[in-house]
């Protein structure tokens, strides 16, 4: 007799707000609470839990999480009236900033968890069902965490993300994720490269490696050596199914001479790299806390080049950091100039409470900040326009992934993370296909499909 999954008696539903680590991180509570018998539902107003999986990066992060929390009431309320029940949880970053805080202003939140924590879930659940008052657990035993959570059930697709570094020791003076994910932690060699064969086995043909400063990962190898990022890269190369490898957040005082060199000697490691910087501004770069200067990532994009001429790059940007001044600015924009991106993230500095720059003086006008933002924003969408203009008639090869909006359309990825549509049969999900671009969008480009032999390289 072929042995069957029991079907799920529970429904499970998150929200995840943030970071693609965030995303992994609500997969892996998915995984987690599967045991116990729940299974996706496909809204809150299905689901027997509720987990909200919180980021604390963007500005009034907090308040809208307290916002989703008193609609999310009304619905636990209606369960109750009707004999049913909701748990209801708050987990990630703002839940490790602010545990205390959310029990008090909403107690009907039965589950407060940390992002070091949610392999605990099952248990705080179990707790909750017995008793009365939040389960609190916001506790930072990150090596606990990887060492029992259970294997990777679910495929993710053909692009999976994998995370492989947590927390970070560099304490920018705008960020919270110090005091959030805690400090640094590398997961070992072994368990990385065994979760990176199951997500090929599953079905993936690209793997993203997450960390929130990843290029400082250095992994223990099971015969206690110490690996750093650029030998993992080589290890997964080696993995036979994998054609895509990619890697994200770096930061530029981790990128060594090992690791530059790689973008030009590993086919599979994919010509996009996304390298904040920040600011263009040597003195706002030592008033962050950055440990670099302008002149260093300026260097590293050339040797970038220099290694692969064909790579594109990434940046994030804060606008108006306490003491910014006009001459500031313009050092970021002459920086842009400089570099070229075909993308990139830009905001202006918000107060996060606790962290150094909240209680410095010279705070930007909110009204100088948007001025800025705006000017440099205009630049970064011209660069991004005119790289993805310049890419109109080129052929590449394509990771297609799921659907188009249209019938007869198929998605995908080039190899510099652009989202593509093609009309092609959904048989190419999961393959990797030649493709002329023919048009560039705003925020995507259409192309034709080729035939194998028409192209040069794929």
């Amino acid at each position: 007799m072929t042995e069957t999954t029991p079907q799920p008696r529970k429904r499970l539903y998150i929200r995840t707000f943030g970071c693609q680590m965030n995303v992994y991180d609500s997969d892996r509570m998915a995984d987690v609470l599967a045991p116990l018998g729940y299974g996706p539902a496909p809204s809150p107003e299905e689901a027997d839990m509720v987990i909200l999986n919180t980021c604390h990066i963007r500005e009034r992060a907090s308040e809208k999480v307290f916002s989703d929390l008193g609609r999310l009431r009304v619905l636990k309320d209606a369960k109750a009236e009707r004999g049913e029940q909701m748990v209801l949880a708050v987990a990630g970053c703002v839940a490790q900033a602010e545990g205390k805080e959310i029990v008090s202003r909403a107690p009907w939140v039965d589950i407060v968890l940390g992002p070091q924590t949610y392999h605990r879930l099952p248990e705080m659940v179990a707790r909750a069902a017995r008793a009365a008052g939040a389960q609190i657990d916001t506790d930072f035993p990150v090596e606990q965490k990887f060492d029992l959570l259970p294997e990777v059930r679910a495929s993710q697709g053909p692009i999976a993300f994998l995370t492989i570094q947590e927390g970070c020791d560099k304490f920018c003076s705008f960020c919270v994720v110090p005091y959030t994910r805690g400090a640094e932690f590398s997961r070992p060699v072994a368990a990385i490269l065994a979760e990176a064969r199951r997500l090929v086995a599953s079905g993936a043909r690209e793997i993203a490696l997450l960390g929130q400063n990843v290029n400082a990962w250095h992994g223990e190898a099971p015969d206690g050596a110490t690996w750093d990022l650029t030998r993992l890269l080589y290890a997964l190369a080696e993995i036979d199914g994998l054609p895509r490898i990619r890697y994200t957040t770096s930061h530029p005082r981790d990128m060594d001479a090992g690791l530059i060199r790689a973008h030009g000697a590993i086919p599979q490691l994919m010509p996009f790299l996304h390298l904040p910087v920040q600011s263009g501004s040597d003195r706002v770069l030592a008033a962050m806390n950055r440990g670099h200067k302008a002149d260093l990532f300026l260097r590293i994009c050339d040797e970038l080049r220099a290694a692969r001429p064909d790579i594109a790059l990434s940046s994030d940007f804060i606008v108006g950091h306490p003491g910014e001044t006009a001459a500031d600015h313009a050092a970021t924009m002459a920086l842009v100039e400089r570099v070229g991106f075909a993308l990139a993230y830009s905001f202006t500095y918000s107060q996060r409470p606790g962290t150094p720059a909240a209680g410095q003086p010279l705070q930007v006008a909110q009204a100088e900040k948007d001025a800025r933002l705006q000017e440099l924003q205009a630049l970064l969408r011209q660069q991004q326009d005119a790289f993805n203009e310049a890419c109109v008639g080129q052929d590449c090869a394509v990771l297609f992934t799921g659907p188009g909006r249209h019938p007869g359309q198929v998605m995908g990825r080039t190899p510099w993370l652009q989202p593509v549509h093609a009309m092609g049969p959904l048989s190419l999900v999961g393959q990797t296909a030649p493709v002329r671009i023919a048009e560039r969008y705003p925020n995507s480009l259409s192309a034709i499909l080729l035939d194998q032999k028409e192209l040069a390289c794929a």
